[in-house]
């Protein structure tokens, strides 16, 4: 049995830094091209179809973005609590939550110019999504209780209330029968960016967010209390940083970006509220954070890589007659790949005993 050891880099070289990464995701695909070939198709015919379909029109492009637009603000949401060590798994309630709030407000209780109407609803739904995992970080705090669980439990818990209100008292009357809320108002819609595609004005809010955290954790005082806490909330608590509430600002962030994810799919995409809003774009997040190693800016590109493999993967499907599930796989694959990049960026592989 081979004998070796991981010790930590003295120095990670910026060439090692970019090039770790990408062969993870070349290698992820080449796995996933065992499998394409198990189904009895070529691997190479099945890839470019999945690029045309991701990529090959206007309106895929339109569609791959539009996808990415929501996956773009959980991956943010992810990466700014992960960076305090705040394990927030509830993304996808949170994102509901923002839902919630849209439809509440926006389908005619508050009405107001288009110009207010749309800053407004992205503020409930970041304040709902801000104020659902609030008592959940006090509760990590106070009384020490995983928020690995309580966040993750969380989810269930809105779905279900979201399904109730669709059953019940918030269902429309005239959507014959099918569960889904009223429709948002016309001054509350999101404009599109591109004629008569489904890419809307959450895109451009999306890359806004995303640069803006950047600036945040990267410009400012509170992005390196945030960086400190994750590092060492001892260490930042006898330095003079306020450690609790450093992360109670971490969560209303985090969950505010997620629900404004809320806010795009339902006042977006589709302008009404559905209980198959999100496909599980709360979890895609955390893929999405950890491929782009928690930068706010490498969000924006992976989100938009996860994104295209799930919409080209539809085209791939139809063309090449496989399962639409290899899209899961290969995003499995990256993750997994991903990650075990990152540690050989940070740790190098020694064989042979420890000299003492």
């Amino acid at each position: 049995m081979a004998d070796f050891r991981l010790e930590q880099r003295d120095f990670i070289s910026r060439r090692l830094a970019f090039f770790a990464p990408m062969g993870a995701v070349i290698f992820s695909f080449l796995v996933a091209s065992v499998l394409i070939l198990l189904a009895g198709v070529s691997p190479l015919e099945s890839y470019y179809k999945l690029f045309i379909g991701a990529f090959g029109s206007k309106n895929a492009i339109a569609e791959t973005l539009a996808r990415a637009t929501p996956i773009i603000l959980t991956g943010l949401a992810a990466a700014i609590a992960f960076r305090a060590k705040f394990w927030n798994i509830g993304a996808e309630g949170q994102l509901y939550a923002g839902a919630l709030a849209v439809t509440f407000f926006g389908t005619g209780l508050i009405q107001l110019p288009n110009f207010l109407m749309i800053p407004f609803l992205f503020l409930v739904g970041a304040l709902a999504g801000g104020l659902l995992l609030l008592p959940l970080v006090l509760l990590r705090n106070y009384y020490k209780v995983d928020e690995v669980v309580t966040t993750l439990l969380t989810n269930f818990i809105v779905v279900l209330l979201v399904g109730y209100l669709l059953e019940g008292p918030w269902k429309d009357p005239m959507s014959l029968g099918w569960p889904q809320g009223a429709s948002v108002i016309d001054e509350g819609v999101l404009p599109q960016i591109l004629p008569r595609t489904r890419l809307h004005l959450g895109f451009i809010i999306s890359i806004f967010t995303a640069i803006t955290i950047w600036l945040i954790m990267s410009r400012t005082i509170l992005g390196y209390k945030i960086k400190a806490v994750g590092i060492n909330p001892s260490a930042s608590h006898h330095a003079g940083i306020p450690v609790i509430r450093t992360i109670i600002i971490v969560a209303l962030l985090s969950g505010g970006m997620a629900g404004m994810a809320g806010v795009t799919e339902t006042a977006g995409l589709k302008g009404y509220l559905t209980l198959d809003l999100s496909p599980g774009f709360g979890y895609a997040g955390i893929a999405v954070a950890m491929l782009a190693n928690l930068n706010p800016i490498g969000i924006i590109v992976s989100g938009t890589f996860l994104a295209s493999i799930y919409v080209g993967a539809d085209a791939m499907s139809r063309a090449m007659n496989v399962p639409t599930y290899l899209a899961d796989v290969i995003v499995a694959l990256t993750v997994l790949f991903v990650l075990l990049s990152i540690v050989i960026i940070q740790y190098r592989i020694v064989f042979g005993e420890k000299r003492s």
